[in-house]
C-alpha cells in the first residue's frame, strides 16, 4: 500500500471517529435535556409545530437521543434551537396561545421547561448544536460527562452516602428532600427511593439528574467541586471506596 493510501486511511478513521463522538455527544445532550425536564419525545416536536418554529419528528428526537440519527437535516437543528430559545425567554409570551390551543402541552411545560445553555448561561443555538453533532465543538462543560451502565449502582450508593452523611434515611429524610430542588412528584419519589436504598438510578437517569444532585449536595452544605463534573469524580472515588470495602 502506498504512503498516500495509508495517510488517506488515517484521515478517514479520524473523520469517522469524530463523527461518532459527535453523535454520542448530541445523544447525551438530548438525553439530559429530556431527563431533566421529564419530557417524552413528543414535547419538542409539539412545541415546534404549534409555534411554527420548524419541523422535527418524534422519531428524530428518539433517534438523536439514541445516537442513531446519522444525517439529520438543517431543519432539525433549527427547530430545536428555536424551541430552546422560546424556553429560555420563558413561557409568559406563549402561555395564552398554548392555553387556548394546546393546554396539555402548556401543563407539561409549566411543570418543567429548562432550556439548554452554554457555560455562559446563554441558550444553545442551531450552529452550536450542529457543531456538537459533527464533533467539531465539545459539549458545554456543564454537560460534559458520560456515565456508564456498570457505574450506576455504585454511584447511587455513593450518592446516598454523600447526601445522608452517614445518617439513616429516617434521620435525614426531611432535610435531604427539602434540599432536592425538583418539584416534580415522579422525580422526587425516585430520588427518595434511591436515597433510602430501595432502588438505584440507571446510568441514563444519573445523566439527567446530575446537575440537580450536585445542587442538592451544595444546598446541604457540601464542599465545592469544579461543577457537576467535579462532583461526579468525587462520587466515583466514593463508589470505588464502597466497592472495595
Amino acid at each position: 500500500m502506498a504512503i498516500s493510501d495509508l495517510e488517506s486511511d488515517c484521515k478517514e478513521l479520524s473523520y469517522r471517529d469524530r463523527l461518532s463522538d459527535g453523535r454520542r455527544a448530541m445523544a447525551h445532550l438530548i438525553h439530559v435535556w429530556h431527563e431533566r425536564n421529564g419530557w417524552s419525545h413528543k414535547v419538542l416536536p409539539a412545541l415546534a409545530e404549534c409555534l411554527n418554529l420548524g419541523r422535527v419528528h418524534n422519531s428524530q428526537i428518539s433517534n438523536l437521543r439514541n445516537g442513531k440519527l446519522a444525517a439529520p437535516g438543517p431543519e432539525v437543528f433549527l427547530a430545536l434551537a428555536e424551541a430552546n430559545a422560546v424556553l429560555y425567554k420563558g413561557l409568559d409570551s406563549i402561555r395564552k396561545r398554548l392555553a387556548e390551543d394546546h393546554p396539555e402541552l402548556l401543563k407539561v411545560l409549566l411543570d418543567s421547561a429548562i432550556p439548554l445553555t452554554d457555560d455562559d448561561s446563554k441558550p444553545l443555538g442551531a450552529g452550536s448544536l450542529f457543531e456538537i453533532f459533527l464533533g467539531v465543538a465539545p459539549l458545554p462543560k456543564c454537560f460534559d460527562w458520560f456515565i456508564e451502565d456498570h457505574e450506576a449502582p455504585w454511584l447511587s450508593a455513593a450518592l446516598s452516602e454523600y447526601l445522608c452523611n452517614g445518617r439513616s434515611w429516617r434521620q435525614c429524610r426531611d432535610e435531604v428532600m427539602d434540599a432536592y430542588p425538583i418539584p416534580k412528584a415522579q422525580r422526587r419519589e425516585r430520588f427518595a427511593e434511591v436515597m433510602s436504598g430501595l432502588r438505584d438510578y440507571s446510568a441514563e437517569q444519573l445523566d439527567g439528574e446530575l446537575l440537580d444532585l450536585h445542587s442538592t449536595y451544595l444546598a446541604l452544605g457540601g464542599e465545592l467541586h469544579s461543577g457537576a463534573q467535579g462532583f461526579l469524580e468525587a462520587l466515583r472515588l466514593k463508589a470505588l471506596e464502597i466497592k472495595n470495602n
